[in-house]
């Protein structure tokens, strides 16, 4: 009966797998601070791609992890960089089965950590337009079905759409991460890069303390042609303001401090691990999330397929 009238169904096509690929590696390299997720080395990425396709997700997001590291991030447009060649890699393994996404920022590919191009201490958000524009290319190129802009650049949806139409790539989408906050909860996921950060990145992401802003930045990214906008992390209340203004579908990022903590809170006994995963990502999804970005994706999957069974 309470299967029966569920007011919110979550379903594996509304998840997506983040997916580390570093270069030079030979076998997976484990995350010490994320339990359970590894840097993949690129000769694996088939399996992966193959295991997420058969969960019935609905795509994986790829970050590259380089060897070396410039201050224009250039390897973030070098054909043969990690990541252009992970997605054309990933490409050919998902057949179709599900959507290769792409983050299309530098700070990976930075020696300074920073989402764009410095002018001195700061970053230059118009030179770091002219980059983005050049990796979007790059990323279609390879075969990438969608790219994610989270750099939070000003324009950047703007120029990114400009740049792909103009190559061509008019069916490449575009997943604006168009309300991402500088919260303390990004702490793993520079573990996870290698991130060479210095200093943070409060002059061009948001104030946790601000909502009215995030409805500009999700209008303003609306207005320059996005797909999908994204609520990065997944505050409830911003996604469901963001979905009641939104006429393209709303994602969410349950981010890698969301992940560690369910982690360290679950092996300790403290909470069932399958229940709240499962429990938040349904709650994502009631507050007007159409998709989820989860570390959990393959096994959130599973489990739901579990839980159809009566299993």
């Amino acid at each position: 009966m309470r299967r029966l009238v569920r007011e919110t169904r979550l379903h594996p096509g509304q998840l997506v797998l983040p997916v580390f690929v570093a270069e030079g590696l030979e076998q997976a390299r484990p995350i010490s601070s994320m339990p359970g997720v590894v840097q993949h080395p690129i000769a694996a990425l088939p399996e992966v791609v193959d295991q997420a396709a058969r969960a019935g997700i609905g795509g994986v997001m790829l970050f590259g992890v380089p060897l070396t590291r410039d201050a224009i991030g250039s390897g973030a447009t070098d054909p043969h960089g990690i990541l252009n060649e992970a997605v054309r890699v990933a490409a050919k393994a998902a057949h179709g089965r599900l959507t290769v996404q792409a983050d299309l920022c530098l700070d990976e590919f930075t020696d300074h950590g920073h989402c764009g191009v410095l002018a001195g201490e700061e970053v230059d958000n118009d030179a770091t337009l002219l980059r983005y524009r050049e990796m979007a290319v790059a990323l279609a190129e390879a075969g990438a079905d969608l790219v994610g802009t989270s750099g939070m650049m000003d324009g950047q949806v703007a120029a990114v759409r400009a740049a792909l139409d103009s190559a061509g790539w008019e069916k490449t989408a575009i997943l604006a991460y168009a309300a991402k906050y500088a919260t303390a909860l990004y702490g793993p996921f520079r573990e996870a890069v290698n991130s060479a950060l210095q200093g943070d990145r409060r002059t061009y992401q948001q104030d946790p303390a601000n909502g009215r802003e995030a409805l500009r930045e999700v209008s303003l990214d609306l207005a320059e042609g996005a797909d999908i906008v994204m609520v990065k992390p997944g505050y409830l209340d911003i996604v469901r303001a963001v979905s009641e203004i939104a006429d393209v579908p709303v994602a969410v990022y349950q981010v890698s401090g969301e992940y560690s903590m369910i982690e360290a809170a679950a092996d300790r006994g403290w909470i069932d691990r399958r229940a709240y995963v499962l429990e938040s990502l349904t709650g994502c999804v009631r507050a007007g999330a159409d998709i989820v970005l989860t570390y959990y994706a393959v096994a959130a999957a599973e489990w739901l397929r579990a839980e159809a069974a009566g299993l």
